[in-house]
């Protein structure tokens, strides 16, 4: 199995449109499909404010990884954010996860992003060692917050 990323663009909609569908069903988070659409639509247009990247074949991906895109002085520039990284489940615990958020630094690094953020639940223990082993680590002192607009 294979975590080749893809850039995915405008052809990429229906099938990156059903890995989010799953993994927000999975997820439990209630999006219309058209507010779906109008979140994922401009990244494969090209905005400068994020990509996304399908997993493994681009004719039959097995995830899809989305990261945004900031702006940090603590952070010396540009900063990334996973926003959100879905790998179906019929293949995971193969280490696909693992690969790629080791070759996401490297490649978006390349590309001047200096910091790359996640968020993870507090008691999601298979995720917070899945992100460990890939070089992420809490802050001391610093939490998420979230305001909705």
């Amino acid at each position: 199995m294979s975590a080749a990323l893809t850039l995915a663009t405008t052809e990429h909609f229906a099938r990156l449109d059903a890995l989010v569908a799953a993994f927000h069903a999975e997820e439990g988070i209630a999006l219309s499909d058209e507010a779906r659409a109008a979140g994922l639509q401009p990244l494969l247009d090209g905005i400068p404010h994020g990509v996304a990247y399908l997993i493994g074949p681009p004719r039959a991906p097995i995830g899809y990884v989305v990261v945004t895109f900031g702006w940090s002085i603590e952070f010396g520039g540009m900063d990334g954010f996973v926003d959100e990284i879905y790998i179906r489940p019929g293949v995971r615990g193969r280490g696909i996860a693992t690969e790629v958020l080791l070759a996401l630094p490297r490649a978006l690094g390349d590309a001047g992003v200096k910091a790359l953020h996640l968020e993870v639940g507090s008691e999601n223990a298979t995720a917070q060692r899945l992100y460990a082993r890939a070089g992420f680590r809490l802050r001391d002192g610093y939490h998420l917050m979230t305001r909705m607009l």
